[in-house]
């Protein structure tokens, strides 16, 4: 475990909607697994080379377990294509130590939780949480159709203990219309706490309706990029604890010019969405790609990630 990397079997599988299976990952040898918390995520080391982030949607008092539930993305990159068609109950899998970028703040008076999709995967892991406290939450859940929104059950149940309040929205339902999602934050308190994971639509939308509230307040989890990774080129890469220096050459990102020259850097989602890659900036302009750093963080210029965003100097020092 050196690497921060370790082995769980795989217990069960099971459907949860059409296109979605959840995984239930245990300890090969029996023993607890690393603690997490609501909202947080493992990266699965797949036998393909492949790097994926999963949100854990599980109530983080359990230590015997991690529940992940994967969308088949035929659109995607393949890494869920190849968990589908893959892996089988029994089988090993390497994953990362839990992290969270999007983490949960108990403490709110009042939380709205707005999920689209897939996006309800941390979300849920949220509503156990804010359950567990005995907290005031609601939850808005949007989908294509109930065959596809996952975890139903578990929401009914939820809600069966009189403390949660669930939405559903179907597009299949709503004969045209668009899902409401400034009405939804309108109507929210004004010192509520709003999280909100989907599709990208559904997080540029929220992002717009919430630009009002406190930014402390508001929380946003990307599943891919919103933008193409930098591939300019034509810049080098200072490494300053490696006492290298890697040119940049066009059509390859920052992360790619570091592995081809042999450099272990942390890497997982290859979007700038996970956080794996962020590293430190000493000197030097980034040009920022990514969907995880606020805006403020980004004009900080400390850090970059490396997976997408390239340089609007000639040269960049980074803390490698």
């Amino acid at each position: 475990m050196s690497d921060g990397l370790f082995d769980v079997r795989v217990k069960r599988i099971s459907y949860e909607a059409d296109g979605i299976n959840s995984y239930e990952l245990i300890s090969p040898t029996g023993r607890d697994l690393d603690p997490f918390t609501a909202g947080g995520h493992i990266d699965v080391h797949l036998p393909n080379g492949m790097v994926r982030s999963y949100s854990l949607v599980n109530d983080q008092r359990e230590r015997h377990r991690y529940v992940i539930a994967i969308n088949k993305d035929a659109a995607g990159r393949g890494g869920s294509r190849f968990l589908h068609d893959n892996l089988k109950a029994g089988d090993i899998v390497r994953v990362s130590q839990p992290r969270n970028n999007f983490a949960l703040c108990e403490q709110a008076e009042h939380s709205v939780l707005i999920a689209g999709g897939i996006g309800i995967t941390p979300l849920l892991s949220m509503a156990r949480r804010l359950d567990a406290l005995g907290r005031s939450f609601e939850l808005f859940y949007a989908a294509r159709a109930p065959r596809a929104a996952a975890f139903l059950d578990e929401l009914e149940v939820l809600a069966a203990k009189g403390r949660l309040k669930v939405r559903l929205d179907f597009d299949d339902q709503r004969c045209g219309r668009l899902f409401d999602l400034a009405a939804v934050i309108d109507r929210a308190p004004a010192q509520a706490h709003l999280y909100c994971c989907g599709p990208q639509p559904m997080l540029e939308a929220f992002e717009a309706a919430a630009a009002g509230r406190p930014a402390d307040h508001r929380h946003v989890e990307y599943f891919q990029a919103s933008e193409a990774p930098a591939t300019a080129g034509g810049f080098e890469v200072k490494l300053a604890r490696s006492n290298r220096t890697i040119p940049v050459e066009a059509g390859k990102t920052i992360l790619e010019a570091l592995l081809e020259a042999g450099i272990a850097a942390n890497h997982a989602c290859s979007e700038g969405v996970c956080g794996t890659c962020e590293t430190r900036v000493l000197e030097g302009i980034p040009d920022h790609r990514d969907q995880f750093l606020s805006k403020d963080e980004q004009a900080s210029n400390k850090t970059m990630m490396i997976c997408c965003s390239g340089a609007r100097s000639g040269t960049l020092v980074l803390d490698l």
